[in-house]
């Protein structure tokens, strides 16, 4: 008798509380079909509803409106003044003396010719298109070594380097109609399925594959052996990283070493006559703006399918960077940056880069951050780098000739969840170990895995009352949190549908089967109400209903005590569940009937 007495003043002390009032649940109004598809597409495809502005305005303003939002440049640039000119002509000079170097090391990264013309017309696209004030574009380090590693496997750009230079121009086609079509499509939130954990595992292993490559040049090595394998070459480098970790203060000084080592080096070259020593150079480079590449584009023949899938795969990763560097300084600077829209301009930047001799841009992490720190008030910063690019296409390049390889190498280097962490693993180690976009696939993969069972294994927990309170928590969260006898309350923290309603059904029958064990009561149950709370579930469909109103296993286990008495439910819709437990608490009295 004790343990009844216990569980009768336990009982006492969860219910004595203050009268509540039990709101009766009304059903939501009725939406025909088409109106539930039509606003679940909005919110879908129009989070941000663009069309909203445009609601009472005269048909002059709407056209304004229209042409502003197409075009950001008209919505600041009525207002540009000098002192924001001052600004952004120091940072799209600094950012400048960053990207000429830096087209050039890419190119070489990409196996193609030695071009930068990716820092000049793609930047004025941007300038015009993109709603960024700190992203700097221009070609990055893993999208020219995914599109040359690509490439590589079926055309040599050594042995035809016209028809390699073909297909990296039809990628970027390719890329850019992929990216504006997610634009247009507003289909941005398929970006998301690249989380972060993909991105940081994936960007590493490019990084290491980026570091690796550029050792050929960096120790000038023009045979690798057998013994040159990886954990030796690691081991060699970060040995004697210590002679060069040097960290300056003032960002202009990071910013503009490698214009500086260039013009050093290629100086030095030029003085002693380094080239007859065995130092390799650039070489020659074409002078003058590149022609069109309008009529270089590939749409035919056995290799259609391979410039689809490397437009495919760098379209996807430049876009993600872009779009990531953009939001990181946005944030900075409390401002917003419309995803669809960068989309749009990232996209129409590389069709249009793609016909003027540009392979693959977007917005580059290190450019941004000089371009930010540099203190870049809009876009202008990109125009100033632009025209700076081109004095240096039309007057520069000779020049450019004697710088080594060994520089240019040098430039290219310095540039909480646990299944997180496996996905960034495998994304790391597939990178490294199997190829570029073979460790994307995995890694992706892994992640639409983490999801699907997400989906199909969602969360339940059961929840109890916080002493004098009408609160209910979670039991393995809450210490203070207590059971209250005769009630089992389940929260469901995912939407419920056909993948997940069964797994629910039975999580639900084992929560019930181990509070019995528990309260050693499998004779008879002592269980008179399950409550579910559903404030945690977005949508039901058909299936779900099942579980919401249940038959067979769970209300027999329910209905053990009482096999030959019918089930007459009272009303069971409730606001919250501390009303539920109020209002089922005074039906324990007097009935020995259970209820869901």
């Amino acid at each position: 008798m004790e343990p009844s007495s216990s569980n009768s003043m336990q009982t006492d002390h969860c219910l004595e509380k203050a009268p509540m009032e039990v709101h009766q649940v009304a059903p939501p109004p009725h939406r025909s079909t088409i109106q539930k598809l039509k606003s679940r597409l909005k919110e879908t495809f129009f989070p941000d509803d663009p069309l909203r502005q445009f609601k009472g305005q005269p048909l002059e303003k709407k056209w304004m409106l229209a042409s502003q939002y197409i075009f950001p440049i008209l919505q600041w640039g009525p207002n540009y003044s000098f002192k924001l000119f001052k600004s952004d002509f120091v940072s799209g000079l600094t950012i400048a003396s960053l990207a000429i170097p830096q087209g050039i090391s890419y190119a070489k990264l990409a196996s193609l010719p030695p071009i930068v013309d990716s820092s000049f017309v793609p930047p004025l696209v941007y300038a015009v298109l993109g709603s960024s004030r700190d992203l700097a574009v221009g070609p990055i380090s893993i999208a020219s070594l995914i599109l040359g590693s690509m490439l590589r496997q079926e055309v040599s750009p050594t042995s035809d380097p016209l028809l390699f230079l073909q297909l990296a121009f039809s990628s970027t086609l390719f890329a850019g109609l992929f990216q504006a079509s997610l634009g247009l499509l507003r289909l941005g939130f398929i970006i998301d399925f690249l989380s972060k954990a993909t991105l940081i595992g994936f960007m590493a292993g490019a990084a290491i594959i980026v570091s690796l490559q550029q050792l050929k040049s960096l120790l000038g090595i023009t045979h690798f052996t057998k013994q040159m394998e990886l954990v030796s070459v690691l081991s060699s480098v970060f040995h004697h990283t210590n002679e060069s970790m040097k960290k300056p203060r003032l960002f202009w000084v990071s910013a503009g070493a490698p214009l500086v080592s260039v013009i050093l080096s290629t100086i030095l070259v030029f003085a002693f006559k380094a080239q007859r020593q065995g130092i390799s150079a650039i070489g020659k480079l074409q002078e003058g703006l590149n022609p069109p590449s309008w009529n270089m584009l590939h749409f035919h023949g056995s290799y259609l399918g391979l410039v689809v899938k490397t437009g495919l795969v760098t379209g996807i990763i430049s876009l993600t960077e872009g779009i990531a560097v953009g939001r990181t300084f946005a944030a900075l600077k409390n401002y917003q940056v419309d995803g669809n829209k960068e989309m749009m301009a990232i996209g129409l930047m590389n069709v249009i880069g793609s016909t003027t001799s540009c392979y693959v841009t977007t917005g580059a992490f290190s450019r941004s951050a000089v371009n930010h720190n540099a203190g870049a008030k809009t876009a202008v910063s990109n125009i100033i780098m632009s025209v700076t690019v081109m004095m240096a296409l039309l007057f520069l390049m000779p020049l450019f000739q004697y710088t080594p390889d060994v520089v240019l190498g040098a430039i290219i280097v310095t540039a909480v969840d646990k299944f997180d962490f496996l996905v960034m693993l495998c994304a790391f180690f597939g990178v490294i170990f199997v190829s570029v976009e073979s460790g994307l696939a995995i890694a992706v993969g892994i992640s639409l895995f983490k999801i699907l069972l997400q989906v199909t294994r969602p969360k339940t927990v059961i929840l109890g009352n916080i002493p004098g309170t009408d609160i209910f928590r979670n039991l393995h969260h809450y210490k203070e949190a207590m059971r209250i006898p005769g009630f089992v309350i389940l929260r469901i923290e995912a939407p419920i549908n056909f993948a997940n309603t069964t797994y629910l059904k039975e999580r639900t029958l084992r929560w019930i089967d181990e509070y019995e064990t528990e309260e050693g009561t499998k004779k008879q149950s002592s269980i008179h109400f399950l409550i579910l709370d559903l404030s945690s579930v977005s949508s039901i469909d058909t299936s779900g209903l099942v579980l919401v109103n249940p038959v067979g296993e769970v209300l027999q286990k329910l209905q053990r005590a009482d096999n030959d008495r019918d089930m007459t439910r009272p009303s069971t819709l409730f606001l919250t569940v501390g009303e539920a437990v109020a209002a089922l608490s005074s039906t324990m009295k007097g009935q020995s009937s259970s209820y869901v």
